[in-house]
């Protein structure tokens, strides 16, 4: 009989992205994403998809590069914070706690083993639609903004690692995760991993990077409702100057439909439709897919860019 785990992260809460352009990339998240602005300070931005509950779900910061500054995940409860925080200072993989940030309270923060800065908190701030952005009916977080892609929540996070084991062990052990998918190559390397905290088959993923250098940012998900919104996003994307890497199609590891553009500083991002599998099964057991399978590409025979293995943020020179 295996022991019951305790689920000690809710979702995932947020990402930091930094942006060598701060006006353009804010034009492309609010105008071209159509995300909604709910906060300044500093040199940061804070924005949201309509159904985000929370204040925000992503701080975009002005910088000399591109890349993601942090990730967080929000906590079950005040006592899975502590559990979790008490996990991670014995791996040796804290760094500490900070204040919060303008949309939520206390977070601790730690490392993974490729450096990128995980950070968990509790209290946070729901959002308050002001008069004109309050929605018709009172169970969503805001008004639908008819504008843009109009995306709706945010969903997950790619990362770029230099050992995807190490980075699958971390999550599973400091945050409590559970893989869902993987790749494994002939040479017994493991490519990718696919994991999850909540019953969405993943909230986030990470890949092997090639370049050797460490710490580097793949992609952030926004949600929209159907495939037909991603095939509406794409001619906004096209109408905007918006570069379109790959898609819109489907792929075959998760199943997801796709559409990956980079905004302007620089950042690979993503709209799908990535709600339509669920990990409801408590004794799933991880699916494996070969090399031979993956050279195959996409779900519909697509084959997978070549950027789309080497390109990252911050770019390597």
């Amino acid at each position: 009989m295996s022991a019951e785990r305790p689920y000690d992260l809710a979702h995932l809460g947020h990402v930091e992205l930094y942006t060598p352009k701060p006006d353009e990339s804010l034009n492309f998240f609010v105008n071209v994403m159509g995300m909604t602005e709910s906060g300044r300070e500093g040199d940061s931005v804070y924005l949201r998809g309509w159904d985000d509950y929370e204040f925000h779900t992503l701080k975009l910061t002005a910088s000399k590069t591109a890349g993601m500054g942090h990730l967080a995940f929000r906590a079950n409860s005040p006592e899975a914070l502590a559990r979790r925080v008490a996990k991670l200072e014995s791996m040796g993989r804290g760094i500490g706690w900070t204040d919060g940030d303008l949309g939520h309270g206390a977070a601790y923060r730690a490392t993974d083993p490729d450096g990128h800065i995980f950070e968990i908190y509790y209290d946070t701030r729901w959002y308050e639609a002001p008069a004109e952005l309050k929605p018709a009916l009172k169970n969503q977080a805001q008004r639908y903004p008819a504008r843009g892609c109009n995306v709706r929540r945010l969903d997950h996070l790619n990362l770029l690692v230099l050992d995807v084991t190490k980075t699958r062990e971390f999550l599973a052990d400091g945050l409590n995760m559970r893989c869902t998918e993987q790749i494994m190559m002939d040479s017994g390397v493991e490519a990718g991993a696919w994991m999850t905290t909540t019953n969405k088959t993943y909230d986030i993923a990470f890949t092997q990077d090639h370049t050797g250098v460490p710490g580097r940012f793949h992609h952030v998900t926004y949600a929209l409702d159907s495939r037909e919104d991603i095939l509406r996003a794409a001619d906004i994307f096209l109408e905007n100057g918006v570069f379109i890497e790959t898609g819109p199609h489907k792929h075959a590891v998760q199943q997801t439909f796709f559409l990956y553009v980079w905004e302007p500083g620089g950042n690979r991002i993503e709209v799908a439709n990535a709600g339509a599998r669920l990990m409801l099964a408590p004794d799933w057991k991880p699916i494996v897919w070969t090399q031979a399978e993956r050279s195959k590409g996409q779900a519909w025979g697509l084959k997978t860019v070549e950027s789309f293995h080497t390109h990252g943020t911050p770019p390597v020179e």
